[in-house]
């Protein structure tokens, strides 16, 4: 049985199998996804959702569904589902008897005689989509109807019914092509079998989503169907139908779908699942290779993106991709800044810290690669750009006077102004950050610590003597300012920020940084009193709560309209890329007596694979139990510290047998 699996009374269950989702995402930046059932429950599924460059390079859902319909004689059994106000029609999930997932998502239709295997297949490098259908089973020869359901908009929004959609179609080899609106790409819709098309034009109307209802937004879509395709089938019949942008040449397409699934890693584990989720998040786009923050709605941060770049690239093998994605990143960089999000035009530079993250980024390749000095001479101008900028003060692009980041004259990092959220924790509510963090942030501070540390030592193994003598005493003044501004020694742990003579006590998971990175400006005493109290009041087995339960403004719920959501995004919701500081900081305070907790806690997250995004990561965790998975099924930075947390483990455990041999060799 596969790792991924999932039985007819759960699919048959539209609790159980509503609530979990599929999803491919290939290296163009195209994605398909729907539920566990093939029922669309957001504006974001689609069986091909699409970047379209002509227009505005967003991502476009073109083609919503593709329902198939089982005729023989008078009998139709309809094998889709959808939801309309108060019912499901048709109920094509009762004929549903497995879902397994090994290289790509499969489902066994069982409708008395007839048995049918359905595969879908999101191709690597292109915008194409295959559906292998294998009739396993059939007394007697059959039809099957496919009836294909369009959008064509952006994935933000929902479509309705108006009369500027055009509703003609041009055959093409063993299918047809079509557009609804000028602007678009043709979407080409195949068959490896030359199928009969009967051209009927209509709407379908009210399409619900569910998941779109409970999170505030417009939920009900009408979706065109152009008509439907029919075609003869027997008993070992294979069928391969497929979605794209450009024709195709059907007598390959057999040979096309074994090519790509040959190319698949099979989903055995948990740490398959982590690895085939990993590269989903990678684009090779025009400008470059990117990494999208999340699935379904998240583009490119520029935090998200630096966060999780070693976790998807170096933990898996993938160094030469991690420095893609540097150099990509790189062409953004402005001021000292890189963006928040978007790039080009469409950049906006709200993030004090993503350039301190990107100085991790790089220390952790060039470690990884074991090419400090070689790093420091490609990237050394860049690094010392960026510390100037926030040493002098990084303004706010587009927006004058509104500084980013400035360094005291402490040596500590003062990030924000009133009003302004520049801080991962950057949830805005009416105008106003939930959680205002104007002043020294106890994370940006250790990040910024950090980041000159190793620029000094990059520095030293290039005899960068300038730079040293510019920067080597700030470290000093930056440890003695540290610990005065943020530690409490009756309280036992790190102030969550601080302004002027106003100190945020709040109990949050920021200053697991502080004991985390490579170089810290707190002595192991402090690590180890600041580990125990986020491990008392924020761990949970889905990663760190953002505020302890016993704050009064704790919210253990993260649900309801965009408002209410905000409000608990940062105030108790869990999030699992905290999880990764949290490992390293126990592995560097307890060394070999830590990795078997931390090896609980890894191996405790694999159910959580079969719990939402199906065989990936979710965004965030209700900080309250069950810790129940919440907002983007997939996420970057969730998935990228789980596999950092894996190689930590190994690591310590490789370590420990080397050791261990050692002092055999010794006693012999």
């Amino acid at each position: 049985m596969s790792f991924i699996h999932f039985s007819k009374e759960e699919l048959n269950n539209l609790h159980f199998s509503l609530e979990r989702e599929v999803l491919q995402a290939n290296h163009v930046g195209a994605y398909s996804s729907s539920s566990l059932v093939n029922c669309n429950t957001r504006k974001y599924h689609g069986l091909l959702v699409v970047h379209q460059p002509q227009m505005d390079d967003k991502r476009y859902v073109l083609l919503a569904s593709l329902d198939e319909t089982i005729l023989r004689g008078v009998v139709k059994v309809l094998l889709g589902t959808h939801r309309y106000p108060e019912i499901y029609h048709p109920q094509g999930y009762y004929y549903m008897e497995n879902f397994s997932y090994e290289k790509a998502p499969k489902w066994e239709f069982y409708a008395d005689d007839i048995v049918i295997h359905k595969e879908i297949l999101l191709m690597q490098d292109e915008a194409s989509l295959l559906i292998r259908y294998t009739i396993k089973e059939a007394k007697l020869p059959f039809q099957l109807q496919f009836d294909p359901f369009l959008s064509f908009r952006k994935m933000h929004a929902v479509g309705k019914c108006n009369l500027h959609a055009n509703t003609q179609s041009e055959k093409v080899s063993n299918g047809i092509k079509l557009k609804m609106y000028s602007d678009f790409s043709d979407l080409f819709l195949q068959f490896s079998k030359k199928p009969e098309f009967v051209a009927a034009p209509d709407w379908n109307y009210n399409n619900e989503y569910n998941q779109e209802r409970e999170r505030g937004y417009e939920y009900n879509e009408d979706l065109y169907c152009p008509g439907y395709f029919r075609l003869p089938v027997k008993r070992g019949d294979q069928l391969i139908f497929s979605a794209g942008l450009s024709e195709i040449n059907p007598r390959k397409l057999k040979g096309l779908m074994e090519s790509e699934l040959k190319q698949r890693a099979p989903i055995r584990n948990f740490e398959d699942c982590l690895e085939n989720a990993a590269r989903q998040f990678i684009s090779h786009v025009s400008n470059g290779t990117e990494i999208t923050a999340g699935f379904h709605w998240f583009g490119t941060w520029g935090r998200d993106t630096f966060i999780s770049l070693p976790g998807l690239t170096l933990a898996i093998g993938q160094p030469e991709v991690c420095k893609e994605v540097i150099d990509t990143m790189l062409k953004d960089l402005k001021g000292g800044l890189f963006p928040n999000t978007g790039s080009g035009h469409n950049a906006a530079y709200n993030s004090a810290d993503a350039s301190l993250w990107f100085i991790r980024a790089l220390q952790q390749y060039a470690v990884y690669t074991g090419t400090i000095s070689k790093t420091w001479g490609e990237y050394g101008g860049k690094i010392k750009s960026i510390l100037e900028h926030y040493r002098n003060g990084t303004i706010l692009p587009g927006a004058d006077f509104i500084r980013v980041a400035r360094m005291q004259e402490n040596g500590l990092l003062y990030t924000g102004e009133d009003g302004v959220a520049v801080t991962w924790m950057d949830a805005v509510v009416d105008g106003k950050p939930v959680t205002p963090r104007t002043g020294l942030a106890v994370e940006l501070n250790a990040l910024w610590y950090n980041a000159i540390r190793f620029a000094l030592e990059a520095a030293a193994f290039s005899d960068d003597k300038n730079f040293i003598q510019e920067w080597d005493t700030i470290p000093l003044l930056i440890e003695k300012s540290f610990r005065e501004t943020f530690w409490d020694g009756e309280k036992k742990y790190l102030a969550d920020c601080v302004n002027g003579n106003q100190h945020d006590w709040s109990l949050r998971p920021n200053q697991i940084f502080a004991a985390s990175l490579p170089y810290s400006p707190v002595e192991d005493e402090i690590k180890k009193s600041v580990l125990e109290k986020v491990k008392e009041k924020l761990l949970t087995p889905r990663g760190l709560r953002t505020l302890s339960p016993d704050d009064k403004l704790y919210k253990g719920i993260y649900f309801g309209s965009q408002h209410e959501r905000d409000l608990a995004y940062h105030q108790g919701t869990v999030w699992p890329w905290l999880l990764g500081h949290f490992a390293e900081a126990y592995l560097k305070v307890y060394g070999d007596e830590g990795v078997l907790f931390i090896q609980s806690l890894y191996e405790n997250f694999a159910p959580a694979v079969l719990e939402y995004g199906v065989g990936t990561i979710a965004e965030i965790y209700d900080g309250d139990e069950p810790h129940k998975a919440r907002g983007a099924i997939s996420q970057a930075w969730s998935v990228a510290e789980l596999l950092r947390i894996k190689n930590m483990i190994s690591t310590h455990i490789s370590k420990k047998e080397i050791k261990e041999e050692d002092m055999v060799l010794q006693t012999i």
